[in-house]
């Protein structure tokens, strides 16, 4: 059996159903190539109490868990909840296919810690991802999700690619909105949610000065209530 298990946004957002799992599995896996980890892999071991082997994308979309699964129980941990960024669901398929029992065990995503930035989260549309530039890989499509959601007065999460760096994901959205000619007033930075996070909110250019550690993630903000806005007021630098 193949457990698929949301570890939450801390070291201990895992939840008691997550915990019970993992004293039923052989093995347990760690998804590792969506996020950059707010803590590190041998802390989890500790609160886990688990030896943890850590699973890049060709493990992940091999048949690797697959094959071990149909022989033992294992487990396939995954920051934040299991189906939210990243939906694992060629995983999900595959077991179908072969017959393999699997259960998907949720928990806190960062989508639910965005509450705390005081926009309703009703009133966000699609969800789009900021990609680390390379030397001749430089899309800047990330920004059309904005456009669209202006259209419905949504707000706009944009997440970021692991290992780009804050100052160098606010020099990607500014040369986007460039070279898009999607205007970026004043957006919102959400930094390490559910921890010790940070929130934020003011103009690129003021937010430049700001050391922010991963992981952080966007938000672009439609057209607000004004409860909403009272809320980004206490957190405007």
């Amino acid at each position: 059996m193949l457990y698929i298990i949301g570890l939450g946004l801390n070291l201990k957002g895992i939840s008691l159903e997550g915990i019970s799992a993992l004293k039923k599995c052989k093995k347990v896996y760690l998804e590792n190539y969506t996020v950059e980890f707010p803590y590190s892999i041998s802390e989890l071991e500790k609160v886990l109490k688990r030896k943890i082997i850590e699973a890049d994308r060709n493990v992940v979309e091999s048949y690797v868990l697959i094959k071990e699964a149909l022989r033992e129980n294992i487990c396939l941990l995954i920051y934040g909840s299991p189906l939210f960024a990243t939906t694992h669901m060629s995983l999900i398929e595959d077991c179908k296919k072969n017959k393999i029992k699997f259960k998907i065990i949720y928990s806190s995503s960062v989508f639910d810690a965005l509450g705390e930035t005081g926009l309703q989260l009703y009133k966000f549309g699609k969800i789009s991802s900021m990609p680390k530039w390379q030397e001749h890989f430089t899309p800047v499509s990330f920004l059309e999700s904005v456009l669209q959601n202006r259209k419905i007065d949504a707000h706009t999460l944009i997440l970021v690619d692991i290992g780009l760096k804050f100052e160098n994901a606010i020099n990607e959205m500014e040369i986007a909105s460039k070279e898009t000619g999607i205007k970026i007033d004043k957006i919102v930075v959400c930094s390490k949610v559910g921890l010790s996070g940070k929130i934020y909110y003011g103009s690129l250019k003021k937010l430049k000065s700001k050391k922010v550690p991963a992981p952080f993630c966007f938000i672009v903000p439609g057209k607000m209530h004004f409860l909403e806005e009272e809320g980004l007021k206490s957190i405007r630098v």
